[in-house]
């Protein structure tokens, strides 16, 4: 065989390589985007008409907690846990009264509400689904993976704290826990501080970590 004639054949062998290279990586990278179109779609598929929850007006997660709804604007409709996995519980406080937050929770350019809200006299009120992603933590997939309570009062008022506040506040996560299978310890109970890109400050030094989570296992 002459060199032209193996330079040809070494071209052909090449370009048949070439050629299964280019369609191996085609497979790879569909392959790869059908994976993350199933991804999506896995989280989206309650968007399907007849497949979504059944949801009664009103309904509360809770029993005993007083149901204000906030602004569509400040969450997204959801099907939790089944298309994100609740493995958080994220404490707020609110830096205000509970009528100034429930009204920062109501107003769509607020562009932000937990689902939960405990009073200083314990009285707990619910605003957003625990179905559904509130806009509480400024990051998404822990927006996606958690429930958010608030707690009327400043983080730099000790006095916010009450009995009343602890009380009802470690039988709603309890029951939050158990619900979705939560371990009870501070890598998943955490303050809003504690959550990666935040800049609060929430629920400050004066909220007493030992004693809450210690009332939650009384609960469980």
């Amino acid at each position: 065989m002459g060199v032209t004639e193996v330079s040809a054949a070494r071209g052909d062998s090449d370009r048949r390589l070439g050629r299964r290279a280019l369609l191996v990586g085609g497979l790879a990278a569909a392959v790869g985007t059908a994976a993350l179109a199933r991804q999506e779609l896995s989280h989206l598929w309650w968007r399907l008409p007849g497949v979504e929850k059944p949801r009664v007006a009103g309904a509360v997660d809770f029993r005993g907690a007083r149901w204000v709804a906030a602004s569509p604007a400040n969450y997204r409709r959801a099907d939790r846990p089944d298309d994100y996995p609740v493995d958080r519980v994220v404490i707020h406080v609110t830096q205000g009264d509970y009528a100034s937050a429930v009204k920062a929770f109501q107003d769509p350019a607020h562009q932000a509400a937990a689902h939960y809200i405990v009073r200083k006299d314990g009285r707990l009120t619910q605003l957003i689904r625990e179905l559904d992603v509130a806009f509480h933590a400024g990051n998404r997939e822990y927006n996606e993976r958690s429930v958010g309570i608030e707690h009327e009062g400043f983080v730099e008022h000790a006095s916010s704290f009450t009995d009343a506040m602890y009380a009802t506040s470690a039988r709603l996560t309890a029951a939050i826990c158990g619900r979705y299978g939560i371990p009870v310890d501070r890598e998943h109970i955490i303050g809003h501080v504690e959550v990666p890109g935040t800049d609060h400050t929430d629920p400050g030094r004066h909220w007493d970590w030992d004693r809450y989570l210690g009332l939650i296992r009384q609960q469980m």
